[in-house]
């Protein structure tokens, strides 16, 4: 984990360069509209993936170490071919997954994340799940360990298959010629993330589009047919744990309302959005049923509150950026402990940016849980022995933080102003 926190620490502001790079080019060539919400909302999505993995918040029922000690034939030395076959063999695993998570209800919630974004740009790539807390799809990967692919050669492919994947979200890109054939392109993608019911639920391929053409998933970008993005079932927040989590909520309520234990038991393995039947008039969730005419969601804030919000978001990423740095020197308690109050910011920001009044309270809990461990506990002491002047710079932060909150709470200049949709 800490070679992988070494390469997020590089990774980060890359991505981050990248996706405002991109904004930058759509206003000053297009004049397209720069989303603050959406953006941070996004970037925001990516912190909290990004730590989630760092701290190895999950579990795998069987890993691929144990497939290969057990399935591999043949034994191929480490040169060029065997981190071909192990890249194949993880877009191949990829395909799968993917397309499961959009045909099966249970799998949607760890993937619905990603869709979630009704924009189609860099920043939505980073929209990444972090409610995936057991890993059962390792068997997809057979094929790699009957090939004697190293559990080593793996672990070097997946980060970089991972990032390879960031930059055909994007809407500047128009059709790549022969490319289209082999590769999945922005103008393949962009179709996967449209709700257009031509388009839903096709392309899942990673790297490679072959896949969808073998597996009968393939749909071309149509010339006379705008995609149109987000999902069926919007998720009117910004708040990206709340995303991360909403579909598997609905799943929750609708199996413990449902009469019949065959409801109750199936409703999770059945195609994604199935309910019971009556339950759409009975328990209506907001739908969109014409995606040529609906209306995004959005927030508006003064000058001085969005100034706000992109501070918290800079100052998340220094966080989680000292995280990365320091890595080695913290213990897993007490990394878990650092990244509990990133969550705690995360969540206070992103309410904050719905407009939701109860963002105060995490803030109170995120800063004064901040103050305690550093003046009662001293848990994050190999830090600030690291570069003493961080301690005096975290305590500012959680004081000054819980005043612009409080002034934010009882201002009328940003919860007078309603919601708009836009």
């Amino acid at each position: 984990m800490e070679t992988y926190a070494k390469i997020l620490l590089i990774a980060s502001p890359i991505f981050l360069f990248l996706v405002m790079a991109e904004k930058l080019y759509g206003y000053l060539r297009f004049k397209h509209e720069f989303r603050t919400m959406d953006t941070i909302s996004s970037l925001s999505s990516g912190y909290t993936n990004t730590l989630k993995d760092v701290l190895g918040l999950s579990i795998t029922i069987i890993s691929y170490k144990w497939f290969y000690e057990h399935l591999a034939v043949f034994d191929i030395k480490s040169t060029v071919w065997v981190y071909i076959i192990a890249f194949i063999a993880l877009d191949f695993s990829g395909y799968w997954v993917h397309r499961l998570a959009h045909e099966v209800n249970f799998f949607w919630n760890k993937h619905a994340i990603h869709h979630s974004s009704e924009e189609f740009n860099l920043a939505c790539a980073l929209r990444q799940s972090i409610s995936t807390f057991v890993n059962i799809f390792t068997f997809f990967l057979i094929p790699a360990a009957i090939f004697g692919v190293k559990p080593e050669v793996i672990g070097v492919v997946a980060p970089i298959h991972l990032f390879a994947q960031f930059w055909y979200h994007t809407v500047y890109i128009d059709r790549m010629g022969f490319l289209e054939k082999i590769i999945v392109t922005p103008s393949h993608h962009r179709v996967h993330h449209a709700l257009n019911p031509e388009y839903l639920d096709k392309n899942h391929g990673q790297i490679f589009i072959i896949w969808d053409k073998l597996f009968g998933t393939f749909q071309e970008e149509l010339p006379n047919l705008k995609p149109v993005y987000g999902i069926t079932r919007p998720m009117a927040t910004w708040n990206p744990i709340k995303i991360n989590f909403k579909h598997l909520w609905l799943l929750i309520l609708d199996a413990w309302r449902a009469d019949s234990w065959k409801d109750k038991v199936r409703i999770w393995f059945m195609p994604t959005g199935w309910r019971p039947e009556g339950f759409e008039e009975k328990y209506p969730v907001d739908k969109i049923t014409n995606p040529y005419n609906f209306q995004k969601y959005t927030t508006e804030f003064s000058l001085g509150a969005r100034t706000w919000i992109w501070v918290q978001f800079f100052i998340t990423l220094g966080f989680l950026s000292i995280m990365f740095y320091y890595f080695g020197n913290l213990s897993l308690s007490q990394l878990m402990l650092y990244g509990l109050m990133i969550f705690l910011n995360i969540y206070a920001y992103t309410e904050f940016m719905d407009k939701n009044p109860g963002f105060l309270f995490f803030e109170l809990v995120k800063n004064l849980y901040g103050i305690g461990v550093i003046a009662f506990r001293d848990l994050w002491n190999p830090l600030f022995e690291q570069l003493a002047i961080l301690k005096p710079m975290f305590l500012a932060y959680f004081i000054v933080s819980t005043l612009v909150s409080v002034y934010y709470f009882r201002s009328k200049e940003v919860f007078d102003l309603k919601t708009k949709i836009a």
